[in-house]
């Protein structure tokens, strides 16, 4: 039920957006999340029916496909944990790629508006790529815009902008103009000669080496989790309104300080889906056992 419940958001989600009439949208289909809510609610369901069904009716085709399903998936699981360790220079060049493409399209679609949205707002705090000035790549936000008098050119959306202390309701314009020529010291390429007293005026996320924050993630690999609260809470209040840390770079921190939790959440799962396995192949064994028995 829960998968078809899935499929079903996802169904109304493309219904809703007229991607079923406009093919044409099908081209960034694996970034659109109404597509991953389809493929997601189809796979949970065909698991669980295969499962139950094959359980209720003792019917041995389906167990032994309810188990093939969920050995397929902890095999990729296992193969995309390892690909993703040995190959996490690709993995990131395909994600700055995805995410990218979520910046030109960003006023196209409004799920991958509002996912994007989430992601630099809520859960990474972040800006773009590599920064603000990714936004340039979409048409709305570039500087040429202004030129046909677009009140977004050489800006950013809202979900860059810093919650305010004792802010109720967000600033939708808050990215306007902040890419203007005049706040062009605002976005300095070298914060290294930035002096910790000004650092700390701005109150921008700085941190933008990424060989040093991996470096030092694995010198501090069990302190990492004390140290990011510290740092949430550090980073909550401030002057300037942008944040400055690229998305990419926010998303390898975030791991970085999560680690331990995603490889309990990881072992969890694989633990679950062997004891799954398990279950039906203790269950064919009973039922072969008990078919012997009348014969």
């Amino acid at each position: 039920m829960l998968g078809l419940c899935i499929m079903a958001v996802g169904i109304w989600a493309w219904s809703e957006k007229d991607t079923f009439s406009n093919l044409g949208r099908l081209a960034n289909v694996a970034l659109d999340p109404a597509f991953v809510l389809i493929c997601v609610g189809t796979v949970t369901f065909i698991i669980g029916f295969t499962g139950c069904v094959g359980a209720l009716r003792e019917n041995t085709c389906l167990l032994a496909a309810y188990a093939l399903f969920l050995a397929i998936i902890l095999l990729l699981e296992l193969t995309a944990g390892i690909m993703g360790f040995i190959f996490k220079d690709w993995i990131k060049v395909q994600a700055t790629g995805g995410f990218q493409a979520f910046i030109i399209h960003y006023r196209e679609d409004p799920d991958q508006q509002n996912l994007i949205d989430w992601i630099q707002e809520d859960w990474l705090q972040c800006c773009g790529i590599e920064g603000p000035k990714d936004w340039d790549k979409n048409n709305y936000f570039n500087c040429s815009s202004q030129t046909v008098g677009s009140r977004e050119a050489c800006g950013v959306p809202f979900s860059c902008c810093k919650r305010k202390p004792n802010e109720i309701i967000k600033n939708k314009q808050c990215g306007y103009d902040v890419r203007k020529a005049h706040n062009e010291a605002y976005f300095a390429d070298s914060w290294a000669n930035l002096s910790p007293t000004q650092s700390e005026e701005r109150n921008i996320f700085e941190r933008g080496c990424l060989r040093a924050g991996e470096e030092w993630v694995e010198a501090n690999l069990i302190p990492v989790a004390g140290v990011a609260v510290a740092l949430c809470i550090t980073q909550k209040y401030g002057l300037k309104d942008i944040n400055e840390k690229g998305c990419v770079q926010a998303g390898e921190e975030w791991v970085e300080r999560n680690l331990l939790l995603i490889v309990v959440t990881a072992i969890a799962i694989c633990f679950f889906q062997i004891l799954g396995i398990c279950f039906a192949q203790n269950l064919r064994a009973d039922i072969f056992a008990q078919k012997a028995k009348w014969h």
